[in-house]
């Protein structure tokens, strides 16, 4: 039995172990009377806020159970955030405004405003224009949330220098090709401070990008910045395999360098999460709700193994694993959230003896960019309010929400701000969320519906198990193929009216006109400047490079951490000339159809 067969094992026994300790509660009074003892605890220890209307209210709902078996099977479904399985939330309290006390478990309660969830997800042009967003976006923000979207020629390696791909500089996301493209990128953040972070979606050639980053940072405050630095970036080998192909080398290596790249992290940046295992490019492929837990969770146990394998210490890695989900409007996602914090926390406690910190699922969510439509298209707005409802209900702890326009363009600088705004009325503006925990979650649907997505993950999982893993499954190219089935499901029901959406198959605004709506495009004269500083970056270093290099192969041939090595490598070597170098050592991924 694999590692997945073994969470699949420890998810049912502790479904079985519930039930036992609810019949147990109700047979054995001194049992019973713990656990009432328990139960006036906790309701003890809830403070109280008050509303601007004035209406006091706790911070947290309990439910009216006077009964000690309804109320075992609520604190051990995970009915209480903060606490295991963490189904309710990962943290006791978020998006909470400061009040008065919470004293659950002894942690005294908040005293400063909590840290907004909100990411700004932008890149596009030159560095300096992506720079010129994030400060834009971010200017009425307490905390500094930069979330990076790369070009093609950077997501895929090459660099801006290949040929036949000057077209694609700073198309749809920012190039950055050079660790002085790294510096432009953030100039004038100050990173070394808690309240900024960064993060950055690319997974083929993360492990370069982020030596970049680590060596801009170094540049602008100093070899002690390691420790200071927070964020994240994607690195997810497995999810490019099974959705996205944007993998540089064949999948061993990647996973090698992966691993070298999270042992470091794990050993000398505290803060950062090395790895965003992602749902969100699975789900955007065409993957159902269940389709898209199952392979998240799935790739995230898969690493852990893998790196266990390697020797690394899975309570100091585990810590710093991260996840990123698609939000979109069918009704799994009522609790889909909720259902991974459970699975990945019982996993990670039964079947890979982690502790506390690395039975948290931290968790990154996305509003849903296929379910943007460009028929009339502002209905899109209200798409990506109800999403975010949904994100928020399931207590992700960062959000990023869609701008209306990306049906026809990178997005403008209006809609990105009322993208971002969104987020502001939904967290500040309104009190859904400010006052207590649980104003909505907790209703007999919402568990429906999780004990149903929970089974149907398990499913899945065992479907992944007899093919021998995830891995094995990969080989069998079974996710990609599940996937394309499930996108080719989805459209038929758009084009058969089985799945509405409301202007395109349902309640037309009269005749299908394409809207007059401008295009964000990078000028043929910024591509140009980019190369030029491309060209002048690897001439000035020309004497260096090679040396850097070679000493890179080494560190491939002797089987030393790649990562520590490529920090040193970019402060003479492009992107493109990392890549080409890697490339003739162990190969190049060969993508999957």
């Amino acid at each position: 039995m694999s590692s997945l067969g073994q969470v699949v094992s420890a998810v049912r026994a502790y479904r079985r172990y519930v039930q036992e300790q609810v019949r147990r509660v109700r047979r054995e009074p001194a049992f019973a009377g713990q656990v009432m003892s328990r139960w006036a605890e906790v309701r003890a220890q809830i403070g109280t806020t008050r509303t601007p209307t004035g209406l006091e209210l706790p911070r947290l709902a309990l439910p009216p159970y006077d009964e000690p078996g309804e109320i075992l099977r609520y604190l051990l479904e995970g009915g209480l955030p903060g606490e295991f399985p963490f189904t309710a939330a990962a943290y006791r309290e978020q998006y909470l405004e400061p009040g008065e006390a919470i004293q659950q478990n002894n942690h005294p309660a908040r005293a400063v405003p909590p840290e907004e969830p909100t990411r700004l997800f932008a890149g596009l042009g030159l560095p300096e224009d992506t720079n010129e967003r994030f400060h834009y976006l971010s200017r009425n923000q307490r905390s500094k949330r930069l979330s990076t979207a790369f070009d093609g020629p950077t997501l895929y390696g090459v660099g801006a220098g290949a040929d036949g791909v000057f077209g694609k500089i700073g198309e749809g996301g920012v190039a950055a090709d050079t660790v002085d493209d790294m510096e432009r990128l953030y100039a004038g953040f100050n990173l070394d401070q808690p309240q900024v972070s960064v993060s950055m979606t690319i997974s083929g050639p993360a492990p370069i990008l982020l030596a970049m980053y680590v060596a801009a940072a170094k540049r602008r405050f100093g070899d002690g910045v390691l420790t200071q630095l927070r964020g994240t970036i994607q690195a997810d080998v497995l999810k490019e395999v099974q959705a996205q192909n944007e993998l540089v080398f064949p999948i061993e290596p990647s996973l090698r360098f992966l691993a070298d790249m999270v042992d470091f992290c794990a050993r000398t940046m505290p803060r950062w999460y090395p790895i965003s295992i992602s749902g969100y490019h699975i789900a955007e492929a065409g993957a159902t709700p269940v389709q898209q837990a199952a392979y998240t969770l799935s790739n995230g146990f898969a690493y852990v193994e893998y790196f266990q394998n390697r020797g690394m210490e899975v309570n100091a890695f585990g810590p710093r694993l991260s996840f990123f989900l698609d939000c979109a409007l069918d009704v799994e996602y009522v609790a889909l959230a909720r259902v991974c914090r459970k699975v990945w926390a019982i996993g990670m406690r039964d079947a890979f003896n982690a502790d506390r910190r690395a039975q948290l699922l931290k968790l990154h969510t996305q509003t849903s960019g296929r379910s943007l439509i460009a028929a009339d298209w502002k209905n899109n707005l209200t798409r990506t309010a109800i999403e975010l409802l949904l994100a928020c209900m399931n207590a992700t702890n960062s959000c990023h929400s869609n701008a209306a326009d990306e049906p026809f363009t990178t997005p403008g600088e209006e809609y990105a701000r009322y993208a971002a705004h969104a987020q502001a009325i939904l967290l500040e503006e309104s009190g859904v969320f400010r006052h207590m925990m649980n104003t909505l979650p907790g209703s007999p649907g919402m568990r429906v519906i999780g004990e149903a997505v929970e089974e149907a993950v398990l499913e899945e999982f065992e479907t992944i198990e007899e093919q021998g893993g995830v891995l094995g499954a990969v080989e069998r190219r079974y996710q990609r193929s599940q996937i394309q089935a499930s996108a080719y499901t989805l459209e038929r029901q758009i084009h058969d009216g089985e799945r509405p959406l409301i202007g395109q198959n349902r309640y037309r605004n009269g005749e299908a006109v394409w809207p007059d709506h401008a295009m964000v495009r990078t000028p043929a004269a910024k591509k140009q400047l980019h190369l030029d500083r491309l060209h002048d970056f690897e001439k000035r270093h020309a004497a260096e490079s090679e040396r850097c290099l070679d000493q890179l192969s080494q560190a491939v041939d002797k089987n030393a951490n790649v990562f520590a090595e490529l920090i040193n490598t970019v402060e003479h070597c492009s992107l493109g000339q990392i890549t080409r170098r890697l490339c003739e050592q162990v190969g190049r991924f060969r993508p999957l159809v």
